[in-house]
């Protein structure tokens, strides 16, 4: 079983910005939405997957995540995703002994920017850095499958 152990949160300034190691720009799109799960392909310059999760919220869920062929992902995204699609650029910054990544949105839900740190275990303790803000891994509506749905430009009230 494949468990994936996420934190989220907001961040408080732009401090972060300074760390970053290397950043990479992402497309991905949702073929499905359920209530127990979604189904996503995702590119990343000249790599593609196709990525089930559990639609769990909270800190932990099922993952599984496959390469597929980047023709394949393309063709996916053009004619069997929902739109808009989510764009971003992953920033990579490390802090400690962790790795951070913070998320900067483009498009639709342009001006949002998440960071997010990977566990190896539920209840792992980690640093936590003077840029990082409010925690959101609890409010669904910063999960990219649901700005899929309900873009951040749509959001009346932001916070």
């Amino acid at each position: 079983m494949a468990l994936e152990v996420e934190h989220k949160f907001l961040l408080a300034n732009e401090n972060w910005r300074q760390a970053v190691e290397r950043s990479e720009i992402f497309r991905q799109g949702y073929l499905s939405s359920q209530p127990t799960s979604s189904i996503r392909v995702r590119i990343c310059e000249r790599r593609a997957w196709l990525n089930i999760k559990s639609a769990t919220v909270g800190t932990h869920r099922l993952e599984y995540e496959y390469e597929i062929p980047v023709a394949d992902a393309e063709e996916i995204m053009t004619h069997l995703c929902k739109k808009p699609l989510i764009e971003k650029t992953r920033h990579y910054v490390r802090y400690g002994n962790d790795l951070w990544e913070i998320d900067e949105f483009e498009g639709v839900n342009l001006g949002l920017i998440v960071a997010e740190i990977e566990l190896d275990e539920i209840g792992q303790a980690f640093d936590r850095p003077a840029w990082l803000g409010a925690e959101v891994t609890e409010d669904l509506r910063y999960y990219n499958n649901n700005l899929a749905l309900h873009p951040y430009s749509e959001w009346g009230n932001k916070s």
